[in-house]
């Protein structure tokens, strides 16, 4: 028998690596089994420790321009070996480095982002993945671009500061002095959202109020957005509107696509590939995953989403252990999960539940044996 242990964090209690460590030895010593770590991140939180499970990097430190042009430490992952960068916008470019009363995304900038990509080129990177989660900006990727070289001028030809509220006034692109360096890189971004540039769906009505704007602000941003896109159209002879994902992280969709000439994956899929998960999975009678929650939204993206969607064309039976589960027999069985336990069922109550984590995992696993030897 093959099983391979895929989970994701649970998150608050428990990582996918603990999750390996805790049902592993279970395993080994109760079914005549062969037992394959692969744990899964859906490039969210934490996504950088399973990341570098499979890289073996190290991390680096740069100072980098914060969303508000103030100098911070921004670190990012690199593998020497396959020379690879993990890059985190958040670290340089997120919400979660401004104070609540410094949060407005007409005045922030995704320039400490590119200072990260240019300094991962600089180290030798030939492939970087890009997540664009928690962003503090709508500046569509201008700052980012900025750094690397690119320069956007208003209809005076003089370089706009780069933005949000500036997307507006920007008539052309000058890119004579990018990086020459960039064309040889690939450049893969995490992207779990499928939101176009601008519009009601766009990045400035459905993300811009949650970074600080106002109702008018939100207005002028997505104007801003709709002009740009113009700009970026003529230029890169695209359709930017058209691209899926295009408004992720403020119209950094659509900056990664045009500006890197990036791909935008779910964050699932890109992990997916760093573990190699599709070839460990051959010939597996069993994948055993889980999450913290397993409810109505893990098919938008997360990682048993990911899972399954490799599982069931080679056949491969899916087991989740969770903290919580909120869909009942037949959904699990309809969605391809055989067998299905959570941590709440065992537990008297939430508290219980996150200081007895590991407990709980074990006696699951001991009853998942039991099932599967019959």
């Amino acid at each position: 028998m093959k099983i391979v242990l895929a989970p994701d964090k649970y998150k608050g209690s428990l990582t996918g690596l603990e999750f390996c460590n805790i049902v592993a030895p279970i395993l080994k010593q109760t079914v005549n089994a062969e037992v394959i770590n692969v744990p899964l991140a859906d490039g969210g939180d934490g996504t950088i420790e399973v990341v570098n499970y499979y890289l073996n990097g190290y991390t680096i430190q740069v100072e980098v321009n914060n969303p508000l042009f103030n100098k911070i430490k921004a670190t990012y992952l690199y593998a020497e070996e396959s020379k690879t960068a993990f890059i985190e916008m958040a670290e340089a470019s997120g919400l979660k480095l401004l104070k609540q009363e410094e949060q407005n995304c007409m005045n922030t900038t995704t320039f400490g982002t590119g200072q990260l990509i240019l300094d991962a080129i600089n180290k030798g990177a030939k492939h970087i993945i890009l997540g664009i989660g928690g962003s503090a900006t709508n500046d569509c990727g201008i700052g980012m671009a900025t750094a690397l070289g690119y320069r956007f001028l208003d209809e005076t030809n003089n370089q706009v500061k780069p933005i949000g509220s500036e997307l507006i006034n920007i008539k052309s692109i000058d890119d004579t002095i990018v990086d020459s360096q960039l064309k040889s890189v690939s450049i893969q971004i995490a992207c779990d959202v499928t939101n176009p540039l601008f519009g009601t769906n766009g990045a400035a009505h459905v993300y811009a109020k949650q970074k600080g704007a106002s109702k008018s602000e939100i207005e002028y941003l997505d104007q801003g957005l709709q002009s740009f896109s113009k700009v970026l159209d003529a230029h890169f002879n695209t359709n930017v509107q058209g691209i899926e994902g295009a408004g992720a992280a403020g119209g950094m969709g659509a900056g990664c696509v045009t500006f890197l000439n990036g791909t935008l994956s779910p964050g699932i899929e890109l992990v997916k590939q760093i573990a190699d998960f599709d070839n460990k999975i051959k010939n597996a009678d069993w994948i055993i995953t889980g999450e913290g929650k397993l409810d109505s939204q893990t098919l938008s993206g997360k990682a048993i989403d990911g899972i399954l969607k490799s599982a069931k064309p080679k056949g491969v039976k899916v087991a989740t252990f969770c903290g919580s589960v909120d869909l009942s027999q037949e959904a699990l069985q309809n969605i391809g999960i055989q067998y299905s336990a959570s941590i709440m069922d065992k537990a008297k109550n939430f508290e219980d539940a996150l200081i007895n984590t590991e407990d709980y995992l074990k006696k699951i696993t001991q009853q998942f044996v039991v099932e599967i030897n019959g």
